[in-house]
């Protein structure tokens, strides 16, 4: 599918007719991108809107529609500056295969203001050709080709991509998509359909008296089916406005804190909290001050101890020599006296003579002539002296560092405590802040009681539900012909198993391809390759995991806002890619919260991949200067329109061209 062009008249800002030429082809080859620039307000999710409505009319899920019945919500599409019998019109025409020859659909809606409940007129040309019978039946036809359920996948904006992102599992309408991608729904729709027929066969099988008593049965199951479908609405509602309530919450729980409100309110504790720390603070000094009493201060003259440790060693050394050098002059003196009493010759003496000299040379080698004796210290004062040195003056200084330490540590703490009661809110202002937090906590708590009282509904009516269909069958089995009545009720049951296990097996083997998409067009788009290796999908509710190389979870939290955002990109585009089906993608707000590096690379990557036709609806902030030069470098962009809003008027017109 390709579209070629959006024609709007008098719709929303759009006074009067405009032609807006969407076919990717210039000069004669095919280019992705069509861009169309505008500031906030201006018409740009005018134009998905159109595009919506053109395709699903009374179904589409419109942005400013909300609660408004169909009639009202084409009223309020109308210009207010329109002329009063004048048309409004939608009109979108689109090229598509069909037998295999491709052929041009034109879909116009056209409507008119009134009082009364609006009502468009729906018209379907084939090559110009009015077609009455696909009119008729355009409903049916459309969700063949594009099928409502999956069209968030390929029409959506910034904010559906940010809901995404924020939430731990997928809103519902993506969760619909999902489920009719999947295939889920065709299940589901074939149980309905075997109960329809097993309830048409209990019919006919049964009297009369039976058949009004069944009839009675299922009007109450259908009853409490309605009841239970409102229920469940009233039920999203609720959530909704808990959510907000929740969201609300936060804001006065983040202002409370921010505004000095908490720290106001623990003002006695951090003021307790001072005095402890000036207790502890008094302590460390204590604590130098008793090391200042002691061998602390000889730190100071520490090189002069070193010194004299040295001159006292150097000192007793050489005493040590001379008393060596005495004690062994006086045995020479008495060995040569003996030996001349032994009478020897005298060269023998003489060699004695001789040792003794060399022996005694070294030994005058051990003494310095000019050593100076001042300190004459003892052995006992020179160990004292070690003993300080070596061990009792480090261990003391080693305390007085630990001391210092903490001593600076509680400093630390004192100023930041102080600091804190700096930043503590008035008493007036603090009780403004309790006040709007205590209002939005009650808020909160009142939504979480209606919440909680409409679910315990909710399972009271599925409760009574099954029990009404446990009456049906009983009753079956008791009244009806039992052998038409157990065949056709074994039969049913083994089909509701198969059905059920197709529809695990099934959810299993497209949730394994998917996975496999969602990673792959992850790591495509993210810039740290190796942050997550692989994309996880709940087969229950949906939910993302993410796992790193090593097979850890990646807790989500500790992505950026930016890869939050582009991990719903790629799950929205790895479900498009899943779908296997060649439809134009339509973005508004494309970029979003992105940072610079996750804008280039979704730039570059994504968008001139994402179909054979992208429609971005971009501000000037979000598709900027650079990014609109490199597209226009990939050569990407078959055409550039800006939307330009006349505020004095309330109109906007579409010019070629963009911001730069």
């Amino acid at each position: 599918m390709r579209f070629l062009e959006l024609v709007l008249q008098n719709f929303g800002p759009y006074l009067g007719r405009h032609e807006i030429n969407l076919s990717p082809e210039r000069d004669g080859k095919l280019y992705p991108i069509i861009l169309l620039g505008g500031m906030n307000g201006g018409g740009k999710t005018t134009l998905m809107d159109a595009i919506r409505l053109a395709f699903y009319g009374q179904r589409a899920q419109c942005s400013t529609r909300r609660n408004l019945s169909y009639g009202d919500f084409l009223n309020q599409c109308v210009h207010r500056n329109a002329k009063a019998l004048e048309e409004t019109v939608v009109e979108l025409s689109f090229e598509h295969i069909r037998d295999n020859v491709p052929v041009v659909f034109r879909i116009q809606r056209t409507w008119t203001k009134s009082k009364k409940k609006g009502k468009d007129r729906l018209r379907i040309s084939i090559d110009k050709w009015l077609d009455d019978a696909l009119t008729k039946t355009w409903d049916e036809w459309i969700e063949n080709i594009l099928p409502l359920g999956i069209s968030n996948l390929f029409l959506f904006d910034g904010e559906q991509v940010k809901e995404l992102a924020e939430l731990d599992k997928p809103p519902s309408q993506v969760v619909d998509a999902i489920q009719s991608l999947l295939g889920l729904e065709l299940a589901e729709r074939l149980a309905v359909d075997l109960e329809i027929l097993v309830n048409r066969k209990r019919k006919a099988l049964a009297s009369a008296q039976e058949r009004a008593n069944l009839e009675e049965i299922e009007q109450e199951l259908g009853r409490l089916k309605e009841s239970r479908d409102r229920a469940i609405e009233e039920l999203k509602e609720l959530q909704a406005q808990l959510e907000r309530d929740r969201e609300q919450y936060q804001i006065a729980s983040n202002r409370f804190i921010t505004e000095g409100g908490k720290i106001a309110a623990e003002r006695s504790r951090l003021e307790h909290q001072i005095q402890a720390f000036g207790s502890a603070l008094e302590a460390h000094r204590q604590q130098l001050r008793e090391l200042a009493a002691e061998l602390l201060p000889i730190a100071l003259i520490s090189p002069l101890l070193e010194q004299a440790r040295q001159q006292g060693e150097k000192e007793l050394k050489q005493h040590k020599a001379i008393a060596a050098r005495d004690v062994v002059q006086t045995r020479d003196r008495r060995l040569l006296d003996y030996l001349a009493d032994l009478s020897l010759s005298a060269a023998k003496v003489k060699k004695i003579k001789s040792f003794l000299e060399q022996e005694n040379q070294e030994l005058e080698r051990d003494i310095d002539p000019e050593a100076s004796f001042w300190l004459n210290v003892t052995n006992e004062t020179l160990d004292g002296c070690i003993g300080v040195l070596d061990d009792r003056l480090p261990r003391q200084v080693q305390q007085a560092r630990e001391q210092r330490e903490g001593l600076e540590q509680v400093e630390a703490e004192i100023n930041s405590t102080e600091r804190q009661l700096q930043a503590a809110a008035s008493p007036e202002a603090y009780q403004q802040l309790e006040k709007v937090l205590k209002e939005a906590q009650g808020a909160m708590a009142q939504a979480q009681t209606a919440y909680e009282a409409r679910r315990q509904q909710n399972e009271q009516l599925d409760g009574a539900i099954a029990r009404t269909k446990k009456e049906l069958e009983r009753y079956s089995e008791q009244s009806l012909d039992r052998k038409s009545n157990e065949h056709l009720i074994q039969s049913a049951a083994k089909v509701q198993k198969t059905l059920q296990l197709f529809r695990e097996r099934l959810t299993l083997k497209k949730l394994n391809k998917l996975e496999v998409e969602v990673t792959e067009c992850f790591r495509y788009l993210l810039h740290k390759s190796d942050l997550v290796h692989r994309v996880a999908i709940d087969a229950h509710n949906f939910s993302l995991s993410l796992y790193d190389p090593k097979g850890q979870p990646v807790p989500k939290h500790r992505l950026s806002a930016g890869e939050k955002q582009l991990l719903a990109i790629a799950f929205l585009w790895g479900l498009a890619r899943v779908s296997g089906r060649n439809l134009p993608v339509a973005i508004d707000t494309p970029l979003g919260r992105l940072d610079s590096s996750h804008r280039s690379n979704l730039v570059e990557r994504y968008f001139p991949s994402a179909s054979s036709q992208t429609i971005l609806l971009s501000t000037d902030t979000e598709i900027g200067e650079k990014e609109v030069e490199q597209l226009r470098t990939a050569d990407a962009i078959a055409r550039e329109y800006i939307l330009k809003y006349d505020p004095k008027r309330g109109q906007t017109t579409v010019e070629p061209g963009y911001f730069w």
